[in-house]
């Protein structure tokens, strides 16, 4: 062997074990970052690895809005970090908010080199992280195990680049396709293990949406009952175009933020709803004078929510994918059948004819309990 083609060997071979140990590295930092599901709302999800002689040295992740970052969580868990590798799934931060810049923290802590899953969709960072990292002359890598990277933190991606939240359907039904019976009655069509499973989905939302008739019909608490779990309380959100929401509703007494969004002007109701614990809002309405959705969405993200969970009925099911407001649906399916008078999953009076039908991408399918767990990508 040429003494050339031996130093290309030993190159190509060093470059690929570089390759496979930062993909090992960053899925540990991935790991970290999920650890934030349920607590990190508004924020993203970041975690941080950092590694020095091939060996692992430190980590974090970010916990909480208003806490460390995930590279400042690990960086305070070494004495030296000076020629370390430093693996992350998030750009690091280039601005001052509620802390520090993180490029800023590495670049002091004189690591050698910053691999990163993706760019900061925000556009107070957006290249600016990296950018400021290269010049003070720290070799960058961004795009390891991106896809990952997006899939934790698709919400706050959408609300960065969309002006949006990122929109998941949950939904129950019997094998026949019903969600209630003619009556309304529901109660229960899906296993306890089910309703244990929508908990980690509500755990993992910003807000949980639904519309009056829901909160009339059901009374429900739409908020997160898990044990033992560090959780931040979704928002719970009623669309009431005409605050119908009774007073007495229990989604008004329970800790947390409850908001009513409507397009009356009634101040009498308005003004019970709040002293009842609402925060009630007026927002635009549509020729029909319901509530526009896509202003409703465009609000929401203005109040900062990344994930929506909504749990409502065919009609309010029906108006958002018709729109194509909906991002992903979980439905939970059980092993009944209701007959043919029992309500659907989507009222979609529009839709007539195969051409306009909605077209879904499974993305996961499990057995929960007795119930089948379906998971879809509507298509758009």
């Amino acid at each position: 062997m040429s003494v050339n083609l031996l130093i290309w060997s030993q190159a190509y071979k060093k470059r690929a074990m570089t390759k496979q140990q930062d993909i090992i590295y960053m899925a540990r930092a991935l790991n970290l970052a999920r650890r934030g599901t349920y607590t990190t709302q508004p924020n993203p999800r970041v975690g941080c690895v950092l590694v020095k002689d091939n060996k692992l040295i430190a980590e974090g992740w970010h916990v909480r809005a208003g806490g460390g970052h995930a590279e400042v969580e690990a960086l305070k868990k070494t004495k030296n970090a000076a020629g370390a590798t430093a693996y992350v799934t998030l750009e690091p931060c280039s601005h001052f908010g509620r802390t520090a810049p993180c490029a800023e923290a590495l670049i002091k802590a004189k690591v050698a080199r910053v691999v990163i899953a993706m760019q900061d969709p925000n556009p107070q960072v957006a290249g600016t992280g990296i950018a400021l990292l290269e010049a003070a002359g720290i070799e960058t890598v961004c795009g390891v195990l991106a896809k990952e990277a997006r899939e934790i933190n698709k919400g706050f991606i959408q609300r960065m680049l969309h002006a949006k939240p990122y929109v998941l359907s949950k939904l129950a039904m019997s094998l026949d396709g019903r969600t209630a019976m003619a009556s309304g009655e529901s109660k229960w069509i899906t296993s306890a293990e089910a309703r244990q499973d929508v908990q980690q989905l509500r755990a993992a939302s910003s807000a949980i949406l639904t519309g009056v008739d829901t909160v009339i019909a059901d009374d429900p608490s739409m908020n997160v009952r898990l044990e033992n779990v560090d959780v931040e309380q979704p928002l719970r959100v009623v669309l009431d175009s005409a605050l119908r929401t009774p007073t007495i509703a229990k989604l008004l007494t329970l800790s947390g933020r409850c908001l009513v969004l409507t397009c009356s002007d009634d101040g009498e109701k308005r003004a019970a709803l709040e002293h009842a614990g609402a925060e009630v809002y007026t927002l635009a309405k549509n020729k029909q004078g319901q509530l526009d959705l896509q202003g409703v969405l465009q609000f929401l993200a203005e109040q900062q929510v990344n994930d929506v969970l909504v749990e409502a009925g065919a009609t309010l099911n029906g108006a958002l994918m018709e729109q194509g407001l909906i991002d992903e649906c979980v439905v939970y399916m059980a092993p009944c059948l209701l007959g043919a008078s029992g309500r659907g999953l989507f009222d979609m009076p529009t839709i007539n004819k195969m051409a306009d039908k909605k077209q879904l991408e499974m993305l996961d399918m499990r057995k929960v309990g007795v119930d089948i767990r379906l998971q879809f990508k509507v298509q758009k």
